[in-house]
């Protein structure tokens, strides 16, 4: 029983990483999905509008101890906007139910507890059997799904992939701050630059 298992966890994986690179390989990278912003109606392509953007993919929760992150992430966001890079919040429940239910009372927790003004999204699941397409490909890519909230991982202007840091890796980690700062220092793809 335990061999089957574990065939059917390995059969999984090779296909999650086998669409991680189908997507990767369509031009839109990992971001070719769409969500809804948080307490919002209509979808956002998340391609269309942060394609040949760095970008910071965050699982957030509202009532976590790592939730005073959000400064430090809306810091990130102001700081390098201008140049092209986003921070994109999913919250999320996963962990210990640390998120609110309602979507209009998680929007204005973060707006007024903690200034967020970065992007974020509908309420999803970023682990398990009912992880959000987006978050079963960030997974697949890193090789390593969030354990916590505040994940972060860091995609590229092509939306691929850079690195996957966990819970512990503040915003103003130096580590994560060099990586975005080389990530923008990169030519926008079409840009023709070398």
């Amino acid at each position: 029983m335990l061999h089957k298992h574990l065939i059917s966890k390995l059969f999984m994986a090779s296909f999650l990483l086998v669409a991680a690179i189908a997507t990767a390989a369509d031009g839109q990278g990992l971001l070719g999905h769409s969500y809804r912003p948080l307490a919002g109606k209509t979808p956002v392509d998340l391609a269309a509008t942060y394609g040949g953007d760095v970008v910071l993919v965050v699982n957030t929760a509202s009532k976590c101890g790592f939730t005073p992150q959000f400064e430090g992430l809306e810091a990130l966001h102001a700081n390098y906007k201008e140049r092209g890079f986003a921070v994109l919040g999913f919250p999320s429940g996963d962990f210990r139910e640390q998120e609110f239910e309602d979507e209009a009372q998680i929007q204005e927790f973060c707006t007024l507890t903690y200034g967020v003004k970065f992007p974020m999204f509908q309420k999803v699941h970023v682990i398990g059997d009912e992880a959000t397409p987006l978050y079963r490909e960030l997974a697949a890519a890193a090789g390593e799904a969030p354990k916590w909230n505040f994940h972060k991982y860091l995609l590229d202007r092509d939306g691929r992939l850079i690195a996957s840091y966990g819970s512990r890796t503040v915003p103003d980690d130096p580590e994560l701050v060099a990586a975005i700062e080389r990530a923008l220092a990169a030519p926008r793809p079409g840009s023709g630059t070398k």
